[in-house]
């Protein structure tokens, strides 16, 4: 009886660590008041990227907290993954140049997404094509298989994380 129990918890922790990776985490994406930025103001579009990662940010929680249930909502995790699937394929478009840090907006972006656009381009479609998996597992109704490929997911949000993102909390 207790194998199980701290198996079932070890699989929790694990799945919620890697997609803690994911979760938007109060990121700020835009121009603060007072922060120099070219005359204009702030393009719609930096304000859309950042309300675009928040969006996904939300929904990864939601899949997290139903799949810290012994009996998740699937269709509610079905149809998260699907707006996480429908958001992913927005984050190429919003990056155009001149919305960086280095035109003078406070961004978590980093120059990277710039000087490799091939390496961000796959890394966005990763999310896509896993989210894509995810709304596939998940409506199949198993909690371990939709819980693995959440993990994957999570993998691929750490991934772009780590190479396109200001972590300002290291």
């Amino acid at each position: 009886m207790l194998r199980p129990l701290a198996s079932r918890y070890l699989v929790a922790a694990a799945l919620a660590g890697a997609l803690a990776a994911c979760s938007g985490g109060g990121a700020s994406d835009t121009a603060a008041a007072g922060d120099a930025a070219p005359a204009g103001g702030v393009p719609p579009v930096i304000k859309e990227r950042h309300d675009n990662f928040e969006g996904i940010g939300d929904a990864f929680k939601a899949v997290r907290g139903e799949l810290d249930k012994d009996a998740p909502d699937f269709a509610l995790i079905t149809a998260k993954a699907t707006d996480i699937n429908t958001r992913a394929k927005l984050i190429e478009g919003h990056f155009p140049a001149g919305t960086s840090v280095d035109d003078g907006f406070k961004t978590e972006a980093l120059p990277a997404i710039w000087q490799k656009p091939e390496a961000f381009k796959a890394a966005a479609q990763k999310l896509v094509d896993e989210s894509a998996k995810l709304v596939t597992v998940s409506a199949g109704g198993d909690k371990a298989a939709t819980a693995a490929q959440a993990m994957a997911m999570g993998g691929t949000c750490k991934g772009c994380h780590d190479q396109f993102r200001l972590d300002d909390k290291k």
